[in-house]
């Protein structure tokens, strides 16, 4: 099974949209492989931001993710990386379909509640920069026959 990153950002926290917006993962059948709060520091923030720190709107996203503490939690399922993303919408909450995480809470392209890792490269690097060895966990949920094709659990 897939394993990816989802970050719930300052926005998410400040209003309150934490449980419900987990409550989405957890009843598409997504497992909580990993779950804890944080408070980001600027190395973690320009690692993560890589791509971005040199851009003339870095201050701004620096200082949104540290507004508050985050959450970051590893979720895990089949093709898990593709269904957070689609659940999650467009970056811009504006133009996210309505039924989606950022469409429904959202109308900012910073403000936009959650992070979710774009590939399995990206996820494997953001999970190893966010969590630690014995950090993240492999279970059976026992639903997991009733979530699945059973065929599908081993590919």
């Amino acid at each position: 099974m897939e394993q990816t990153l989802v970050i719930f950002k300052p926005s998410a926290i400040q209003r309150s949209l934490v449980g419900e917006v987990l409550s989405r993962f957890e009843r598409k059948g997504l497992m909580i492989a990993g779950m804890k709060m944080m408070t980001l520091s600027p190395e973690i923030l320009r690692e993560h931001y890589a791509h971005l720190v040199n851009l003339p709107f870095f201050p701004n996203v620096e200082a949104s993710m540290t507004a508050t503490p985050v959450i970051v939690m590893c979720l895990r399922g089949v093709e898990a990386i593709s269904v957070v993303r689609a659940m999650t919408g467009a970056t811009n909450g504006r133009q996210a379909a309505p039924g989606t995480i950022r469409g429904d809470f959202s109308m900012s392209n910073q403000e936009n509640i959650i992070h979710a890792s774009a590939s399995p490269e990206d996820a494997a690097a953001e999970l190893k920069r966010f969590f630690a060895p014995g950090e993240i966990f492999d279970y059976t949920p026992a639903a997991l026959s009733f979530t699945y094709d059973t065929s599908k659990l081993n590919s």
